[in-house]
């Protein structure tokens, strides 16, 4: 599987067209880092509170960017491996050169002015996923140019996916389904956790290492909670030292970012066969995991596979043991929007793709969640394959 290509670049820039062209804007400015990768295909290797950066996509010219030196070689790679969508990118410095002279970090506004009017855009509309900050003292020294905060309709553009896109989720998922099953031959009790994951992200390493060769393989989650400590959605905070013991309920996570494309992967297991009240809690979870899947349908609200997911909890009187919504949009980010998902009722459209992962929180007992990544359709396909049930994740 290849970075993301032309296809899902003309597939984007379509979504920003027409918008541009419902919002009645002349371009759109990404200053955010999400946003900035959205557009170009390249991951700022930056903090934009330090050093700003820029990509102007106009309605009618070529687009361009406005990055940091530190990104310069970075880029370079980029481009003549043919990943990045712009060709347009100019660099500023935060040193001054004694020779070839740059526009420094503090002339950063100038820089964006001058490029904004080469490209005639001095008095243009601009939809920006910000409303302060250098890009607006850009735009102050244009008169005539106004700044447009369009986060909201930014963030729509994203909820879609290009079949390229899900192609690729595909593949990350296989990978994280073959990591479940390396977990399942290395849960023991006397095991250290941090140990267990860290030589689990070995074998992730070498196994994407075939599976994606010389291609943007990132870690953002793989680890485990285990014991009561489980009943922490994030961790109680004190994993060094923490030891797998039998009888204990567990809970891993298994996140990658692979080409700028994210899939979450979580089960719950059992180290040693578990009481009839871990059977339970787990037998509820699992439900409330499959209701959410079947409730991700095309033209049914966002917020019915949240809902779908609580009304299992709720009929088995496990209410009081939810501690977070059932999911969130997956893509760029493990976060993706709609971030609302629980709260918004607007209908599902075809080849978004969420998270569905309702959980159980028992203090002093343990955690209990199944999550899979789940693309929405007439029928919804789910992309995490491994297995999730209780005797499959029984470990003896």
């Amino acid at each position: 599987m290849a970075f993301l290509g032309s296809d899902v670049r003309q597939y984007r820039y379509k979504l920003m067209y027409e918008l541009m062209d419902r919002e009645n804007l002349d371009a759109v400015a990404f200053a955010t880092t999400e946003f900035f990768h959205f557009a170009t295909n390249f991951q700022a290797d930056i903090s934009v509170w330090e050093r700003p950066i820029v990509c102007v996509i106009p309605r009618n010219g070529e687009p361009f960017t406005v990055l940091n030196e530190l990104s310069m070689n970075n880029w370079r790679y980029a481009d003549a491996d043919g990943r990045v969508w712009v060709s347009d990118a100019s660099f500023y410095a935060e040193h001054p050169r004694l020779s070839n002279r740059m526009y420094l970090v503090n002339e950063w506004p100038e820089m964006v002015a001058a490029k904004l009017r080469a490209a005639g855009l001095g008095k243009a509309r601009i939809g920006a996923d910000v409303s302060g900050g250098p890009l607006q003292k850009a735009v102050a020294l244009l008169p005539d140019v106004r700044l447009v905060s369009k986060t909201s309709e930014f963030r729509a553009l994203r909820w879609v996916k290009h079949p390229e896109e899900i192609a690729l989720m595909r593949e990350i998922a296989s990978l994280t389904d073959w990591m479940q099953e390396r977990y399942r031959e290395n849960i023991r009790p006397g095991r250290l956790v941090m140990e267990l994951d860290m030589a689990m992200g070995v074998e992730f390493a070498q196994e994407a290492a075939k599976r994606f060769p010389a291609q943007d393989v990132q870690v953002l989650d793989l680890w485990t909670i285990s014991g009561p400590a489980a009943a922490t959605p994030h961790g109680d905070g004190k994993r060094s030292g923490a030891v797998i013991e039998k009888g204990h309920v567990l809970i891993n996570l298994i996140i990658p970012r692979i080409n700028g494309l994210v899939v979450e992967n979580e089960r719950t297991w059992f180290c040693g066969k578990p009481d009839p009240q871990q059977e339970r809690f787990f037998e509820v979870a699992l439900a409330a995991n499959e209701a959410g899947i079947e409730a991700a349908v095309t033209g049914k609200p966002v917020s019915g596979i949240d809902s779908a997911a609580q009304a299992v909890i709720e009929k088995a009187g496990f209410g009081d043991y939810i501690m977070h919504r059932t999911g969130h949009g997956m893509g760029l980010l493990c976060h993706e929007y709609p971030e609302d998902m629980a709260f918004n009722h607007r209908h599902l459209l075809e080849n978004e793709v969420y998270s569905v992962e309702p959980g159980l929180y028992v203090y002093g007992l343990g955690g209990y969640r199944q999550d899979d990544t789940v693309v929405v359709g007439a029928k919804p396909e789910v992309l995490t394959s491994s297995p999730k049930d209780l005797k499959r994740q029984t470990i003896l």
